[in-house]
């Protein structure tokens, strides 16, 4: 039987000087959208981020480079409105393009 309100104690760890903690394990979100796969639905991804807030991941990674037109960032925010945001730490990349071969680049 599983115990929907239970939250496992993920050990967690600080960034930097000004006070941020996080889970020590993150959800890096790439592959949710298709970056590395084929993509999940967002009713489908949502549920993995849940599960893994769940089993006590608080820091989620996205960039708006996972999938088409910042699918995955969409993905997550769905996702975000479902969980006490205040317990959720977010880290996103921008300013990547995507170049001919599977190459990227920063924009300079």
């Amino acid at each position: 039987m599983e115990d929907s309100g239970h939250i496992i104690q993920m050990p967690r760890v600080k960034l930097g000087s000004q006070g941020l903690e996080v889970s020590r394990l993150g959800l890096g979100c790439a592959g949710l959208s298709g970056y590395y796969n084929d993509p999940l639905s967002h009713e489908a991804g949502c549920s993995v981020i849940r599960e893994a807030f769940r089993n006590g991941v608080t820091f989620f990674d996205t960039s708006d480079i996972y999938g088409e037109n910042h699918d995955n960032e969409i993905l997550l925010s769905k996702a975000l409105k479902e969980l006490p945001r205040a317990k959720v730490q977010l880290a996103t990349k921008f300013g990547i393009m995507s170049l001919e071969g599977g190459k990227h680049a920063v924009f300079p």
